[in-house]
Formats: structure tokens, sequence, C-alpha cells
């Protein structure tokens, strides 16, 4: 006896991508239209998911070349452009082979995919760390040295000692640990991707905190760049105690 096209839409949404290739199994000679169709979407799926596997491997390839080393720490920054808010790094050592799929620079990522890959990274990682400069750091000592400050940081709060770094871009000053530069790292190397989504999402939610305090100036959306937006609260309030002096002399 068939199954109900109900119970068997049910299966199909509660697939996971192991279960795919059964489902398709079991299903693909059922001649009804409504379950032709959701054997059509599953192919579709694990087709996409083949793909994406392929483009991970690829993305893996720093990560392989120094397979010999047990600690890959990526590293990354984000809140080097803007008029207000903390320059942030991230710091990210993962399992080897790991398969978190859809890594990638977080610029080329939304909100929620973000939110979604944040959370298995902080999951899955052997280490993660954060570092914070403030603007006060910031006109202090400039943000490039903010930066190397920040990702110094991120890597101390690691927890453990990484064997080399995969830096996006830049090598890091006073740090003894081997080092990697490798431009565009974000999207190049799985590492570097987690730890440009962890620098991410911590630094918005940060400046969504900001916003609650500060809501004129439209933190939460713009996360402290120079919107138009921005730009006129500025001229209109004033700045706040997170602007940087250093970056807004000219507009106020």
């Amino acid at each position: 006896m068939k199954k109900k096209m109900h119970t068997i839409r049910e299966e199909w949404q509660a697939a996971q991508i192991h279960r795919l290739p059964a489902f398709i199994k079991d299903y693909e000679k059922d001649e009804r239209k409504g379950v032709q169709l959701l054997v059509k979407k599953a192919k579709k799926k694990l087709s996409h998911i083949e793909e994406e596997k392929k483009r991970l491997w690829e993305m893996g390839s720093y990560e392989r070349q120094y397979k010999d080393r047990w600690y890959i720490c990526g590293v990354d920054e984000v809140g080097r452009g803007p008029l207000a808010g903390p320059v942030t790094a991230g710091a990210v050592i993962l399992p080897k082979n790991c398969d978190i799929l859809y890594m990638n620079d977080s610029k080329k990522l939304s909100e929620k995919k973000r939110e979604e890959l944040h959370k298995e990274i902080m999951e899955k990682a052997i280490g993660v760390g954060i570092g914070w400069v403030g603007p006060e750091r910031i006109d202090e000592i400039n943000i490039l040295q903010a930066t190397y400050e920040a990702m110094t940081m991120a890597i101390q709060n690691l927890g453990v000692v990484p064997d080399i770094l995969l830096n996006d871009g830049v090598i890091i000053p006073k740090v003894s640990i081997e080092q990697v530069n490798i431009i565009k790292g974000d999207e190049k190397s799985v590492s570097i991707g987690a730890a440009s989504i962890v620098a991410k999402v911590e630094r918005d939610r940060k400046m969504e905190e900001y916003d609650r305090k500060y809501p004129e100036y439209g933190f939460c959306s713009n996360k402290g760049y120079g919107t138009k937006e921005h730009m006129e609260a500025l001229k209109k309030y004033g700045p706040t105690p997170i602007h940087r002096r250093s970056f807004i002399g000219k507009i106020i």
C-alpha cells in the first residue's frame, strides 16, 4: 500500500542531507506527480550539496598544505572602516577535515546564514578567540596598529596555542607563531572564513547593543559605517563615546 502524500511530504521536509539518497531511491518509481516533484527537489538539493562540498574542498587547500600542523588557526578582522565601534578580530581552529558547509567570506553571506554558521562553528571548533579594540585605542595608535592588537588578543584568547596562523592579508607583528599571509584569505581558506564569520557576528551583536543605547545613529542597520543616515545624525547630535574621533573630523 502506497504511503499518503502528506506522509511523504513530511519525510521530505525532515530529511537530513545523508537521508536524501535513500529518499530518492524509495520514491523515484512512484508515478504520482506530487511525489515526483519532491524527488526532483531532492535530486536538485543533493546536486547542490555535492557542488558545495567540492567548493569547500577547494577552500581547504591551505589546510591540506599544512596538514602536518595539528592546530591550524585562521585569523581575520572586521570593522576597520566604520566611524564608530570597535575593530574586532576572530581566531578559529577547526578540526581536521571540518565539514561545515557554506563557509565563506562573511561579506558574501546573509545575516541569517552567518548566524547559523556562527552557531555551528562555536559548537565544532577546537578553539575560538575574539579580540576587541575600542575607539579610544584606535584614535591613540591608528587603525592598522589597532587591528594587529585585536588579532593578537584573539589568538591569545583561543585557549590553545596554534601551530600556524593563516591570516587574511597581513603578517601580525610581534607574534612568534609561524604565519602565512593569504590575500583574500576569507574566501580561500575555511579557517579564515570561519574567523571572519565569528568576528562579523560578534561585532554586529555589539553594534546592536550600542543601537539600544544610542538609537539616533542607526547602529543596528549601519553597524557604525558612514551611511547618509549616520552622518546626518552625527552632524545633528554630535559624536557618542563610541565614535572614532580620528575618523570623523571632516564630518563634524
